[in-house]
């Protein structure tokens, strides 16, 4: 990677890639994008394009303009708001990755686009799922998410665009406000704590998911698209984590540091039916097989980051 572009730049991933990529590789060489400029880091500290991925023709025009040898394709809507709006997800979710990907292959671009541990479903093996097992998501999100680790399989084995792709657990970031995920709990909970004392959980206890500080998360993105290609067995599923816990586990942890905090739960029937789908914890020994993935935070270490920052920001 030398120059970049990246699609939903302003979004709970593509703000904080951004910015990184920026610190790695110049604020020339990253062109950010999205449907809407805003005064945010990443739309102002470097070349910034609206862009609509669902107009193909703007996308491959400015990936010539700029020259880019790399999409970072990160535009998308998340699970729990693609359940209130299917069609449309349908429509931006996987319209927008083949533009991308047709980008890519026209232009002879590496490329990148995040999967999830949505794209498992109720049938999937709960406990350290496997890198390879059954696949059959119930909800929108999952159902765009299995399709598009197909359509990046597709495009490398056809056209031999080289297509590289993680499955991302649930995110944490102190950055990023919550953007409409399932997992967004688990960043919620650490704004409550600081700001009221206690927090009121749409997903109820004893629901473990996979988890992941975002500072992991950029540099899974970074290390697999830097890797050596002849080493990658699976390419585009990758899955990663970095810890696992429900939400009781969380609040003893934020305990340590807030002692008066307290949890109670009013628990959203979508989200949680969203959540009870997916797996309780992953295999990640593909991606550190392949590639040398490992996570650096762990819930303790990642919980005093979170405070520590989010009472600066707050």
């Amino acid at each position: 990677m030398k120059k970049i572009l990246i699609t939903g730049a302003l979004g709970q991933i593509g703000s904080e890639l951004t910015v990184k990529l920026r610190d790695i590789y110049g604020q020339d060489n990253i062109i950010a994008t999205d449907i809407r400029k805003t005064d945010s880091e990443a739309a102002t500290n470097g070349p910034f394009e609206i862009l609509d991925v669902m107009d193909a023709n703007k996308m491959v025009e400015l990936a010539k303009k700029y020259n880019v040898d790399t999409i970072l394709h990160m535009a998308a809507l998340l699970s729990a708001t693609a359940e209130t709006k299917p069609v449309f997800a349908w429509n931006l979710n996987m319209g927008g990755l083949m533009n991308a990907l047709e980008t890519a292959r026209e232009l002879n671009l590496q490329f990148f686009t995040p999967s999830s541990i949505g794209a498992f479903g109720p049938n999937t093996p709960k406990d350290y799922t496997p890198q390879d097992t059954i696949q059959r998501p119930t909800t929108m999100y999952g159902v765009n998410k299995v399709a598009g680790e197909l359509l990046a399989d597709y495009y490398f084995h056809r056209f031999g665009v080289d297509t590289r792709g993680v499955r991302f657990p649930g995110l944490i970031s102190y950055v990023t406000p919550p953007g409409g995920g399932t997992t967004d709990y688990a960043v919620e909970i650490y704004y409550e704590a600081i700001k009221n004392g206690k927090y009121s959980s749409y997903i109820d206890k004893g629901t473990y998911m996979d988890m992941m500080y975002m500072p992991d998360a950029l540099g899974a993105i970074i290390d697999l698209m830097e890797a050596d290609p002849s080493k990658l067995i699976h390419r585009n599923a990758f899955n990663v984590t970095a810890m696992t816990f429900d939400p009781e586990e969380l609040t003893a942890e934020i305990k340590k540091h807030i002692p008066g905090f307290e949890i109670s739960y009013n628990v959203d029937p979508v989200r949680q039916a969203i959540a009870d789908s997916w797996p309780n914890s992953i295999d990640a020994s593909a991606a550190a097989e392949e590639w040398g993935f490992k996570a650096k935070y762990d819930l303790s270490s990642m919980t005093a980051d979170m405070l520590e920052k989010l009472k600066v920001k707050l």
